[in-house]
């Protein structure tokens, strides 16, 4: 047993080394360290815990996996099972009542009582398998909202187009798959959103369109108090710059204005609003922002945690809370996903490097 003991250790010690962390900076008191090897990490969503622990479900999006993260009560990640494999592009899940929900591009599935039997996964259930098969930006992800919806995107299936419906748009369906509508419009791209913990808004990132320039457009954090709003796409984009094909007829009048401008084709991804009570009191209900970095720009930028600061319904600050994953000009790792357990720490998915990483406040 110490044998074995000795050997877990020593392997974990060296998944940590070959990883440079100490390039990671962090505002004064956090520490960030590795918390589990999943391949292609993607979004993940926390199922049922209690005094023994519990389960962090991650999908990826090349890999064509789910897998699940077993942590102990004191929340120290343990065994990675792969649940499911050979799924297309299953970047995006969710948790609710015991099953957990897994966007594949066309379809939804259901794995109903998936916590208790990780070692032999059931047969999935189809919620749905109506939503367009398109492969560009056919990737999702997916959350339930305080009304008990399904909130899914479905992005454009181009860099710059007018699909129309159900393309560029946020859907939300009832949990079985009925009752589906869209709720926001003009969306090209979200694959990440969050509820405000204060009055229960759905607040969305979304990617800019391509070839416009390194500075041109900005990505955005968007505010959807309501259902039916238009966010600009591909008509209008960051609120003020009409398209150069398709803004000239409305321009950018009429359209929902971004809450928060993000850096051009920093590529936001997960997002989530701190809810936990170990960071200090400023970080409550703020926003953090996996920002997966810039494929088509001269000088890259993004491949950081960005943290946007809210108040009174308002983002009123965008600024750095973790980088380093950029190294010049060279990017070692790519954060896909953020997500608070329920001690308070904050996990990171890296899709680049296959980990994902816990930062704390205070002593590690």
């Amino acid at each position: 047993m110490r044998a074995l003991l000795a050997l877990m250790l020593f392997a974990a010690s060296s998944l940590a080394a070959a990883l440079p962390l100490e390039r990671i900076r962090l505002p004064p008191g956090f520490s960030i360290a590795l918390w589990a090897r999943v391949d292609n990490a993607r979004q993940m969503a926390l199922g049922a815990t209690g005094p023994q622990g519990g389960v962090l479900y991650v999908g990826s999006r090349a890999a064509g996996k789910v897998h699940a993260v077993r942590f102990d009560d004191a929340y120290r990640a343990g065994e990675v099972l792969r649940l499911a494999e050979g799924l297309e592009m299953p970047s995006g899940l969710a948790w609710r009542k015991g099953a957990l929900y897994v966007a594949a591009v066309s379809r939804i599935l259901r794995y109903d009582g998936i916590d208790t039997r990780l070692a032999n996964p059931p047969t999935p259930v189809v919620v749905t398998d109506s939503l367009p098969g398109d492969r560009h930006h056919g990737w999702k992800f997916i959350a339930f909202g305080p009304d008990g919806k399904l909130y899914v995107p479905v992005g454009a299936p181009c860099n710059i187009c007018d699909p129309g419906e159900p393309y560029a748009a946020i859907l939300r369906m009832n949990a079985d798959g009925s009752g589906r509508e869209v709720y926001a419009r003009g969306v090209r791209n979200s694959v990440g959103f969050d509820w405000s913990p204060e009055d229960g808004t759905l607040w969305f990132t979304d990617n800019g369109r391509d070839w416009l320039g390194d500075d041109m457009p900005p990505d955005e954090l968007n505010r959807a108090p309501r259902a039916g709003l238009h966010f600009g796409f591909p008509h209008c984009h960051g609120g003020d710059l009409p398209d150069t094909q398709y803004g000239a007829e409305r321009g950018c009048r009429g359209f929902e204005a971004p809450a928060q401008k993000l850096g051009p084709h920093v590529a936001g991804l997960g997002m989530r609003f701190y809810t936990g009570s170990q960071f200090p009191p400023e970080y409550r209900n703020q926003i953090f922002i996996a920002e997966h970095g810039s494929w088509n720009r001269s000088k890259r930028i993004g491949y950081r945690i960005a943290l946007v600061r809210v108040r009174d319904g308002r983002a009123v600050a965008y600024e750095d809370f973790a980088t380093g994953w950029l190294q010049g000009e060279a990017a070692w790792g790519r954060p896909a996903d953020v997500l608070v357990l329920p001690d308070g720490s904050l996990l990171v998915a890296d899709d680049h490097t296959g980990a994902i990483y816990r930062i704390r406040y205070g002593k590690p």
